[in-house]
């Protein structure tokens, strides 16, 4: 039996005993979860009543130990410090056998079932899906990797490149990624939140110009630090319920043929935001959807963040500011969703 932290009707968490999983196949392995993390996406599912969620292990951030592989793994082995890709499609669809399985129609029940069950002390997951950590990358900084992996898949597709002037809307974890990986390119970077406390981190990342959007106007920043002609890139990275203010205000800070990154994830169903339409499109300022990661050219997404960070490119460790057990995981997530208060980041939680 593993302790497991599971959803309940009010969207809260209660912690039970649950079965262990079992290897779905030869080349699976269980992992032994040490450190799982709390990101926008599981923000956006706490306190709110959704009956397909209730009874389900929840989260997708996580670092652990593998505890026992199939007989055809060959990557890993037993007592390996792991980190896990929670991207899983169905391994069939056309977009699977394309390596774009972040598109996969069944993603989420195929990720769900398996490797988005961070929030409990064990998991299985494809041995192509583990990866095997350097000795001085801690479970801590590990499970902010699904976080940069995230946003590496934007940078890539925006295809940003030295001495763009780049906008950041947004400084939790993906937008500070965001910010990391724009600097280490050879960005100029402005970026944006209404969180005092997120700001300064912000700053001492590197950020070029950093805007209190409660108090300052950044389109105003954006031109003066341009020229008056605007972001070449803006990257969205708030999403939920500020993307009718959000994405409106990013359509306003890039410039002419432009693009805008669109990060920050849409709740279900439906959505009205009104935008100035002709303005975009007689612009040709293209709006880019990104979603999850997967491959880019000859590597896994995931597996290049790896690198980048064992080889000190991204600053994991100053993003991670607070630290709750298992048991204290409402704790945790009202810590989170109350970071203008608590100043919170990135929370770690401890299996």
């Amino acid at each position: 039996m593993m302790k497991a932290a599971v959803k309940t009707e009010e969207g809260t968490f209660t912690v039970e005993e649950r079965d262990l999983p079992g290897l779905p196949g030869p080349d699976w392995v269980l992992v032994r979860v040490r450190v799982a993390g709390i990101c926008g996406t599981d923000l956006r599912h706490w306190q709110k009543h959704e009956p397909d969620l209730v009874g389900h292990i929840m989260g997708h951030e996580l670092a652990g130990d593998v505890v026992e592989t199939g007989s055809e793994v060959t990557n890993v082995a037993s007592g390996d410090r792991v980190v896990l890709e929670t991207v899983l499609g169905c391994g069939h669809c056309e977009w699977c056998r394309a390596r774009q399985y972040n598109i996969c129609p069944d993603l989420y029940p195929t990720r769900n079932k398996y490797v988005s069950r961070a929030y409990g002390q064990f998991l299985v997951a494809p041995a192509s899906h583990v990866y095997r950590l350097p000795d001085h990358v801690s479970y801590e900084e590990a499970s902010l990797i699904d976080t940069f992996s995230v946003c590496l898949h934007a940078h890539h597709l925006s295809g940003l490149t030295i001495n763009d002037r780049v906008a950041i809307i947004g400084a939790g974890p993906i937008g500070l990624g965001q910010l990391m990986l724009a600097k280490a390119s050879g960005a100029d970077v402005l970026i944006i939140d209404t969180v005092d406390h997120s700001i300064k981190l912000a700053r001492k990342l590197g950020a070029d110009v950093v805007i209190n959007s409660s108090r300052d106007d950044p389109v105003a920043a954006m031109k003066a630090m341009t020229h008056g002609r605007g972001a070449d890139i803006v990257f969205e990275c708030a999403g939920g319920d500020s993307m009718p203010q959000t994405l409106p205000l990013a359509t306003k800070l890039v410039r002419r043929g432009g693009k805008v990154v669109i990060i920050g994830g849409f709740d279900a169903g439906r959505q009205q935001i009104p935008l100035e339409w002709q303005r975009i499109q007689m612009s040709e300022i293209q709006l880019i959807p990104s979603a999850s990661f997967a491959w880019w050219k000859l590597d896994k997404e995931q597996g290049q963040v790896l690198e980048l960070l064992g080889k000190g490119k991204l600053d994991a460790a100053r993003l991670i500011t607070h630290r709750f057990q298992l048991e204290q995981i409402n704790e945790a997530f009202r810590c989170a969703s109350d970071k203008e208060k608590t100043g919170a980041v990135f929370i770690a939680i401890k299996m």
